[in-house]
């Protein structure tokens, strides 16, 4: 198990996208991370945009990106919400900062855009978001998966096997 030992937060509020939650989740559990699902509260059970839950293990408050090796933002509406956390911006820029891997889909590249931390970075999104993305200063690339250092982004849902093997690769080699 290539992640053993390693510890990744998932942050996740109301209307996250079911598939862009639970997929890397699984996969980097399957490798042997343990996978923090982070919330405003901790023990709470969130709703995903199709209806499947999602009970955190901490709140937002009680996690330090000193103490994880990777983070990864799930899409849907989620992203909408979570951004306006400054605990998820502040951990997302000590994450930043210590090139530890953040992973994002879809509409998680808002987090990143309102962390400020897209000034020249390569990545992607949902197409819906490309202007805003661009107006944080990414350069956008319509690919499944764009690795950039330790930043990780993909578009939507059919992208989730290519999008948590990279997330997973880079985990694998901090």
């Amino acid at each position: 198990m290539r992640l053993a030992g390693k510890q990744i937060v998932c942050f996740v509020e109301a209307e996250f996208e079911d598939l862009e939650l639970w997929y890397p989740v699984l996969r980097l559990r399957e490798e042997g991370a343990a996978v923090h699902l982070v919330g405003p509260k901790a023990k709470h059970v969130y709703i995903g945009k199709y209806g499947v839950p999602c009970e955190t293990d901490l709140a937002m408050a009680e996690v330090k990106a000193a103490d994880y090796d990777g983070v990864l933002v799930p899409g849907g509406w989620a992203p909408d919400k979570l951004r306006r956390y400054p605990e998820v911006l502040s951990f997302v820029q000590d994450m930043h900062e210590a090139k530890k891997p953040i992973g994002h889909i879809c509409h998680a590249g808002w987090v990143l855009a309102s962390a400020k931390i897209l000034q020249g970075v390569k990545t992607t999104s949902t197409p819906g978001i490309k202007d805003d993305m661009e107006n944080a200063g990414a350069i956008w690339i319509d690919e499944e998966v764009v690795v950039d250092g330790h930043i990780v982004g993909s578009r939507r849902p059919p992208d989730l096997p290519a999008y948590a093997k990279a997330f997973a690769d880079l985990v694998a080699q901090k």
